[in-house]
């Protein structure tokens, strides 16, 4: 009986654990990550050393994962009426809502502090995005405009600008080419995912872009800002930035981008699944492969 209690008690705490970790969407964490250390090895030209890595990684990874528990808070009630959001922690009541207050203004407080002992710019920027993606795009405007889009895409945007800012203590030109990419990029992204879904936005009454302007309207849309992506894209290559190898890589991820953007809008069906699922992989690629270039030109 006594083993029982206690083997309850561990499962009990690894569920609570594990709750926690879903609420801070570790998925987005990563990707934060990722294209945060891609604009701290372009500020540097080369990979920072370890310690500003973590002092840099550790707090934006934090204060994204505090945003994100802040997001869930504030969306516990419309999460409950979608199917892909029912089972989160706080819709399913397995997390009290305060606890999830305190946790995720408890990660943004910390990772601000230790952004301090790199530089204020870079917290400042950190800060921003925070702000930003809390009260105006969860708390002001996703339940009442589609153009929620273009204010999520900052917050989106930001985290290559603060790696740049977090080497360099300043936002230059690289920085802001980094941010141009992330940003056009948020926007298909998102409405692939909103073509996804659009039926759970229905239910809970967010007017994203395929029910406020309909399919065609958002597969348009998808299609040009997929077309305007390209060129800014390749910029990092004509400024310099990077070599040719970069060049190929997204010559290459840019017109199969367009390839099925174009099959997308030509298409009768309403579902964005293959296109939501090649932006995650154009991203990780792109910076991945900006990343390697400049690795390749230092060395050589």
């Amino acid at each position: 009986m006594k083993e029982d209690i206690m083997t309850a008690k561990i499962v009990s705490y690894k569920e609570i654990v594990r709750d926690h970790v879903v609420l801070t969407k570790p998925g987005i964490v990563l990707l934060v990550l990722i294209t945060t250390l891609g604009g701290m090895y372009m500020g540097q030209r080369e990979l920072p050393g370890q310690m500003l890595i973590l002092l840099t990684l550790l707090p934006v990874g934090l204060a994204t994962a505090g945003s994100a528990v802040l997001n869930n808070f504030f969306d516990r009630d419309i999460d409950v009426l979608m199917g892909r959001t029912l089972r989160r922690p706080l819709p399913q009541g397995r997390i009290y809502p305060m606890n999830a207050l305190i946790f995720g203004v408890s990660l943004i407080l910390v990772s601000l502090f230790v952004l301090l002992f790199v530089n204020a710019i870079t917290a400042f920027l950190t800060a921003v995005s925070a702000f930003v993606y809390i009260v105006p795009y969860t708390l002001l405007m996703k339940r009442r405009t589609h153009l929620v889009t273009h204010v999520g895409s900052i917050t989106g945007a930001l985290p290559p600008v603060i790696g740049y800012a977090a080497v360099r203590g300043t936002v230059g030109l690289e920085a802001m080419v980094l941010f141009a990419i992330m940003f056009i990029w948020q926007h298909p992204h998102f409405w692939a995912y909103s073509l996804k879904y659009k039926d759970d936005y229905s239910r809970a009454g967010i007017p994203v872009l395929p029910l406020s302007k309909g399919i065609k309207g958002t597969k348009l849309r998808t299609l040009i800002y997929t077309a305007a992506l390209f060129p800014v894209s390749i910029m990092p290559y004509f400024l310099k930035m990077s070599g040719v190898y970069y060049l190929a890589l997204a010559t290459v991820l840019g017109l199969i981008y367009l390839v099925l953007a174009l099959k997308a809008y030509l298409s009768e069906k309403g579902t964005g699944r293959m296109l939501f699922v090649y932006s995650l992989v154009y991203i990780s690629l792109l910076f991945t492969g900006l990343v390697a270039d400049m690795v390749r030109n230092a060395g050589g």
